[in-house]
């Protein structure tokens, strides 16, 4: 079969994978809650003649071939949405209060779609293909969760890929750009700092001790470590999201609480960051006689894109699509007159894989700015292109399926 007769097979599909993913975005959840997402997941797995396998907290896994002796190629789709009120102007629109603002419906569909592709051709499958369905993406477990729950064994992942969909693009829906080698997408850390005084009447200052005060200090201190601690090229982002205390004017709080996350592309600068906010905040907080904790949540490493499987990816996909509908980041740069960078500033708990073994992400251009596509990912009214959607079912499966050909 060429690779035009596996693309028409997939634009066959359009209407199928479109519905699916109407329904999963009719149908929102959010992070590890996703029993009707899962269920559906399941069905449609079982109606294709597949396995479904549970993995972790609410992850599935499915495995394609298998009939010939090879390696083992995953593909991953996460499914969970986030807890935003939909505003976009779709028929489909989620009426729960959580929506598909990153596009986690269109992966898992096209996901799905790919499953229906490698099952009519699982006799040409060189080895196995194995299919991620993940929750909880945005808040960092999920991936973590399934890897703990033993994902990467029986069978033994030898590769792994991820697409992800892009709204408000500048470059025509269903053309693909694939990471260059390296690290692609930050680390990410969330954390909490506490800060302790002591209530009193504010007319009566004296008598307390302020923590408000104290935690204002130390935002601002915070700003040092980029603007003088940090060199040139070491980039971060740190920042403060919240700050909560108190529920009456008149009156000092016993505590005072901000939250903020950290962005990060190399894991000493991780390492260095963290430890100076904690020193920071706590020699802060000491000078105004208060004390002051600070707790790191969820979070992701760095996102590494493995170089041999890259250029396979790229080849693959150009092979697929023709070198006008897929890129690689370098090329997609030098034809928009930019730099050379691929990172994002989006971190991906996809990570936890790629720290794991050889991977890849792909992104999948899903909707122009100029076509209506004018919001981003993340925002209640954002939408996506849905012509994309056959595409990236044949991206994976063929990607799969020639990686596993040649190795």
């Amino acid at each position: 079969m060429t690779a035009n007769d596996f693309l028409q097979e997939a634009a066959a599909l359009q209407e199928r994978i479109t519905a699916a993913r109407r329904t999963l975005h009719q149908n929102a959840e959010v992070g590890f809650g996703l029993q009707n997402t899962l269920q559906f997941v399941k069905d449609e797995l079982t109606q294709i003649g597949l396995t479904p396998i549970d993995c972790g907290r609410a992850g599935v896994v499915a495995l394609v071939g298998g009939k010939r002796k090879g390696g083992v190629f995953l593909l991953r789709a996460d499914m969970d949405a986030l807890p935003i009120a939909e505003e976009a102007e779709v028929p489909f629109a989620s009426k729960n209060g959580a929506m598909h603002a990153c596009g986690h419906d269109m992966h898992t569909a096209m996901l799905l779609g790919a499953a229906r592709l490698l099952k009519a051709h699982e006799n040409e499958i060189c080895g196995t293909v194995k299919l991620m369905f993940q929750p909880s993406e945005e808040t960092f477990e999920g991936s973590k969760d399934m890897l703990a729950a033993g994902l990467l064994e029986s069978p033994k992942v030898d590769a792994a890929l991820m697409i992800h969909v892009m709204a408000g693009m500048p470059v025509p829906a269903g053309t693909v750009i694939v990471s260059a080698p390296g690290v692609s997408a930050p680390a990410a850390d969330y954390f909490e700092i506490t800060v302790r005084g002591k209530g009193c009447h504010g007319s009566m200052p004296n008598t307390g001790i302020d923590p408000l005060s104290a935690a204002a200090h130390i935002l601002i201190a915070l700003q040092e470590i980029h603007a003088r601690e940090l060199a040139m090229d070491d980039r971060a982002v740190l920042t403060v999201g919240t700050l909560h205390a108190g529920t009456a004017a008149n009156a000092i709080p016993d505590t005072a609480t901000m939250g903020g996350s950290l962005r990060t592309f190399d894991e000493e600068t991780r390492s260095f960051v963290k430890r100076r906010l904690t020193e920071i905040a706590e020699g802060v907080a000491k000078a105004f006689r208060t004390e002051a904790s600070v707790s790191f949540g969820t979070g992701c490493p760095t996102l590494v894109n493995d170089k041999e499987l890259s250029a396979c990816a790229e080849k693959y996909v150009k092979e697929l699509l023709g070198t006008g509908r897929a890129f690689s980041v370098a090329e997609l740069n030098a034809a928009s007159g930019g730099g050379s960078s691929s990172k994002s500033a989006g971190s991906e708990d996809f990570a936890y894989v790629s720290q794991q073994v050889p991977s890849i992400m792909l992104a999948l251009a899903s909707g122009q700015p100029e076509k209506g596509y004018c919001y981003p990912q993340h925002h209640p009214k954002v939408k996506f292109d849905e012509s994309a959607l056959p595409v990236g079912s044949a991206v994976y499966a063929y990607t799969a399926l020639r990686w596993l050909e040649e190795h």
